[in-house]
C-alpha cells in the first residue's frame, strides 16, 4: 500500500518561512511526477506545485517566486520551501502524485500563518 507522510508544518508569522517534507514509498516516488497540494478551511484542495521525475517544476500563480519544490530521488523524498508566507497560505498541505490518486492522500501537515 502506498504511503506518503508529510511533515514540517507549524505556526509562523507573515513573511516567515517553512520547509515541508514528504516521504514516500519507493514504488510511488520513483515512477511518478509528484506535487504539493493544499486545502484551506471551506475551500477545495488545490495543486500548489509539481515536479516531474526528471525535476521539471511548475507552480500555481499564487506561490510563484515564494515557494520552491524539490525532490531527492535516492531518499524517496520531496520538499517544499515556503518563503514570504502570507495568511492566505494557511491550509493543510499534502503530497501526492500528479495527477493525484485518491488512495494516496495522507494526513497532511498544518501550516498556519498568523500574526
Amino acid at each position: 500500500q502506498a504511503q506518503l507522510v508529510e511533515s514540517g508544518g507549524g505556526l509562523v508569522q507573515p513573511e516567515e518561512s517553512l520547509r515541508l517534507s514528504c516521504e514516500a514509498s519507493r514504488s510511488v516516488f520513483h515512477f511518478n511526477d509528484m506535487g504539493w497540494y493544499r486545502q484551506a478551511p471551506g475551500k477545495q484542495r488545490e495543486l500548489v506545485a509539481s515536479i516531474t521525475i526528471t525535476g521539471s517544476t511548475n507552480y500555481a500563480d499564487f506561490v510563484k517566486g515564494r515557494f520552491t519544490i524539490s525532490r531527492d530521488n535516492p531518499k524517496n523524498a520531496m520538499y517544499l520551501q515556503m518563503n514570504f508566507l502570507k495568511p492566505e497560505d494557511t491550509a493543510i498541505y499534502y503530497c501526492n502524485t500528479v495527477p493525484f490518486r485518491q488512495a494516496y492522500w495522507g494526513q497532511g501537515t498544518q501550516v498556519t500563518v498568523s500574526s
